[in-house]
């Protein structure tokens, strides 16, 4: 039975992957030649102890079958494995999206628990679908509005609410609060209720963690495991309240689409919508935070496309949502992979594992999982990282917003506050309205800002004007407005002016009615005009707006002091032109 699932799961990414236009070959041939390393043979049998009993209590969270979490895990693996681009990446079920798998099919089923489950896998299906359509529009790129102080902050709260829920894990007592500032007073308040054994278990385990870490390629984490589940098996530690993973029944079935009316996969189409923000906002925040770390290359529409065959695979097996988590991949980087083979190793491990090991994983300590997460993430609290922002005196608003957000409003909303918090110092940036005066610096062919460097000689009879910032609706009339004051403070002194747009990738419709009307008022004023240093998209653009019988001469993708020699040939002809 594991056997079919594993055939089905490789049969199904490929076909799927031949569908959505990966090179399967060259792919194949990229895992194939990578070096075997034991790094990475002992970091997939680290993180293999660890996703098991996590894949088996997020199904508990998101009120599915045990089983359904393990075919995500496996799902999440194999066709991650196969298509994505971070070689640190765990993908299985995260705690998040299974919380919203909850909500989600609560809310639609209207208390028919019977009908449950079928919403669940069409939501899966649905999410799988999402992030396909999207990576196939190529919309990874709206990560790049992620800065990295954001993600850096990010990365630094989520450690934090981490460890904070692992040990509350421990003391058996479960705060309702999402975030901290009520989560630890509740937490404290309730000492008295606490679970001192799996506290204890939990801190023992920890200190081996860090013990073994010290020991370079030695898995600790799969040490602590069988140590745990030796435990188990010497004392009765359910006698103490100390839960274990307990009886995982794994049972596959044929993959199917479920049978739902219309509406109801229209109002999944809606919760799909939220489920693929959730999946991604932590999926490619953690990809980001560790290609970062390590100087790696992502492409996030390649991860866009293989997350959704992930999840539509995991769910056409009924399995449950996947996404990269955080502390799964910050395992696997702790544990030393140092490629993709770690993820594909532990897939293997795992199904050995299901195979045999089953019934002992279920006496696994729910304490000892909790230490391994606690210790995977604690490299992250490095308090050092916010030193140059401070220093520098640039971003603290926002990396101090990301670990606000996170601590205050939960791990989702945290991140898009801090997210929201760097696009309008973005904005803030790109609306302010500066222009510079360039003059000749020497007697060579560049042109500086006379402000900046008052050697700089300005052309007798020319006003050269470059606005710093790009032009777009919300700086471009206070831009030009103040270009204008310079042209009427020049007087009939000068003959033309020089706009050089060398900071404008590409220009909206305010921009060009804008500059429509700005070369209606230089021409009115009887001064000739050029537009300079344009990139070929707004090149092409202005050539609808200027004149055609004049387009050559005003508008050049040429330097500065190509378009000053311009200049002064037209003036010098249109001098001679008028004394004949």
């Amino acid at each position: 039975m594991c056997g079919d699932l594993v055939n089905d799961l490789y049969r199904l990414g490929r076909g799927l992957q031949e569908m959505m236009g990966f090179n399967i070959r060259k792919t194949e041939e990229q895992i194939a030649g990578q070096r075997p390393d034991w790094n990475d043979a002992i970091a997939g049998l680290s993180i293999a102890g660890l996703l098991i009993p996590e894949a088996v209590a997020y199904s508990s969270i998101a009120n599915m079958p045990a089983q359904a979490g393990l075919i995500a895990l496996m799902a999440g693996l194999i066709c991650y494995g196969l298509a994505g681009t971070s070689r640190f990446a765990i993908v299985s079920a995260t705690s998040s999206s299974a919380a919203v798998l909850a909500a989600a099919t609560m809310t639609i089923s209207n208390g028919d628990n019977a009908l449950r489950p079928v919403l669940a896998l069409g939501l899966v299906i649905v999410t799988g679908v999402m992030f396909l359509l999207a990576g196939l529009a190529k919309m990874g790129k709206v990560t790049d509005f992620i800065s990295k102080p954001v993600l850096r902050g990010f990365a630094f709260g989520l450690a934090v609410v981490i460890i904070l829920k692992q040990f509350s894990g421990m003391t058996g007592v479960h705060p309702a609060h999402g975030d901290v500032i009520r989560f630890l007073p509740e937490l404290l308040s309730r000492i008295n209720q606490w679970n001192f054994a799996g506290v204890a278990i939990g801190m023992i385990s920890l200190a081996l963690l860090f013990l073994f870490s010290k020991v370079k390629h030695l898995p600790g984490g799969l040490i602590v495991i069988c140590l745990g589940i030796f435990a188990s098996h010497l004392i009765d530690l359910t006698r103490y309240g100390v839960s274990l993973v307990g009886t995982i029944d794994l049972r596959l079935q044929a993959p199917s689409l479920p049978s739902l009316p219309l509406s109801d996969w229209l109002r999944l189409g809606e919760l799909g919508f939220a489920m693929v923000m959730i999946l991604y906002s932590e999926s490619y925040g953690s990809i980001r935070i560790f290609a970062m770390k390590h100087g790696d290359t992502t492409s996030p529409n390649r991860d866009l496309l293989a997350l959704g065959v992930s999840n539509l695979i995991s769910g056409l097996l009924h399995g449950m949502p996947v996404g990269v988590g955080y502390s799964a991949t910050s395992a696997n980087e702790s544990a030393g992979a140092t490629s993709k083979m770690a993820g594909l190793f532990s897939s293997l491990v795992i199904f050995a594992i299901m195979l045999t090991l089953l019934e002992s994983i279920a006496l696994t300590p729910q304490p000892v999982l909790g230490a391994i997460v606690i210790h995977a993430v604690s490299h992250t609290l490095n308090g050092s990282m916010f030193a140059p922002y401070f220093k520098w005196k640039r971003d603290r608003l926002v990396i101090v917003a990301a670990v606000a957000g996170v601590l205050l409003l939960g791990v989702l909303d945290g991140l898009l506050v801090a997210i929201g918090v760097s696009l309008m110092m973005m904005l803030r940036q790109f609306s302010e309205s500066r222009i510079s005066t360039l003059g000749r610096l020497g007697q060579g062919h560049d042109f500086v800002d006379i402000a900046v460097h008052p050697e700089a000689c300005p052309i007798p009879g020319i006003l050269i004007i470059r606005p710093d910032e790009p032009l777009f609706f919300a700086n471009v009339e206070r831009i030009l407005s103040q270009v204008r004051h310079a042209i009427r403070s020049s007087g009939p002194a000068i003959h033309t002016v020089i706009l050089s747009l060398e900071e404008s990738p590409d220009l909206d419709t305010s921009s060009l009615e804008a500059l429509r009307d700005f070369i209606d008022f230089v021409t009115k004023e009887g001064k000739q005009y050029q537009l300079a240093r344009l990139k070929h998209p707004v090149h092409e653009i202005l050539k609808l707006i200027v004149p055609h019988k004049i387009a050559e001469q005003a508008l050049s993708g040429l330097s500065v002091d190509d378009a000053v020699q311009l200049a002064l040939q037209y003036h010098d002809a249109l001098e001679v032109k008028q004394k004949d």
